[in-house]
Order: structure tokens, then C-alpha cells, then sequence
């Protein structure tokens, strides 16, 4: 599998930035291919290791995305855009339904994780208030493949 974001370089930037730190809180663009055929459906994460919690921090939480759906545009990650059900986004780690952009406290800089999932079930019913970290475990426990893409993201970069 391969997933890429000609929105993404080395680090976050302004429009994909969480409010509270400056930006748009603007998802960025998604494309990718190679899913393993036995694949029943997809999932992406977005998630820095390096957040002062015991935890990390989640900030997108998409599952049931189908097999057809090969790439998520720009800002899919706003509840009010047409594209935010190609797949079933819940809350992430801000208490926000969708994607919530990079904003650490200052100091170095975190990484921010998005990984796409190949999955073994054709979705998951839960409510879009679950738990970040438990959705995560049903990923995990279903997941056959995935790959990722990191970017950085400083307080005060610009």
C-alpha cells in the first residue's frame, strides 16, 4: 500500500494548523493505491506520539471508508464539506467530530502520523463519540495492512 499528500512535505502548514495555533484547521489531501485484495473496507488515523499526555493525541479517526474510495480531498475533514462521508469520522482527542489540525505547546517540534489501514471488516457500528484510543484498538485488531506519512509541525513555524 501507498499513501500520499501532495499537501504535505516535511511539515504541517498553516491552512492544515488547528485554529488555536493560527491555521484553518483544513485537512489535507489524501490519494492511495496498492490495497491488499482481502481488504473489506479502510481506515485513516492522524496521530503525534508527542503529546504531553500518557496517550499521544488523536487528531482524525476515519473508519468504514469503502474500497472505492481512493483518495479524500482537501478539508474531507470538516463535518460541513461534501466529501466528509466517504468515510465515518468521530471525535478526535479536541472533543471534535473530524479533523483537528496540529496545535503542540510550544517547544520542538511533534510528529504527526496519518496511516492508512487496510481492514478485515467491512466497517465497524459505533457511535462517532467513541473513544479515540479504543477505536484504535478495533483497527489494530482488524487491520491486515497499512502504511503511513509523517510531518512535523512546530508552534510558531509559518
Amino acid at each position: 500500500m501507498k499513501l500520499y499528500s501532495p499537501d504535505i512535505d516535511e511539515r504541517f502548514h498553516l491552512p492544515q494548523v488547528y485554529p488555536m495555533c493560527g491555521g484553518e484547521n483544513i485537512s489535507p489531501e489524501l490519494r492511495w493505491n496498492g490495497i491488499p485484495n482481502n481488504a473489506k473496507s479502510l481506515a485513516i488515523t492522524m496521530f503525534d506520539p508527542d503529546a504531553p499526555t500518557d496517550h499521544g493525541w488523536w487528531h482524525w479517526m476515519v473508519v468504514n471508508i469503502p474500497l472505492d474510495v481512493s483518495m479524500f480531498p482537501k478539508d474531507a475533514g470538516n463535518p460541513e464539506s461534501e466529501y466528509f462521508d466517504l468515510g465515518f469520522q468521530t471525535i478526535n482527542d479536541y472533543g471534535e467530530i473530524g479533523y483537528g489540525g496540529p496545535c503542540p505547546p510550544p517547544g520542538p517540534a511533534h510528529r504527526y502520523i496519518i496511516t492508512l489501514y487496510a481492514l478485515d471488516v467491512e466497517g465497524f457500528d459505533i457511535d462517532r463519540k467513541i473513544n479515540p484510543q479504543i477505536l484504535n484498538e478495533y483497527i489494530q485488531k482488524y487491520a491486515i495492512d497499512n502504511t503511513s506519512i509523517m510531518a512535523l509541525y512546530q508552534r510558531g513555524w509559518r
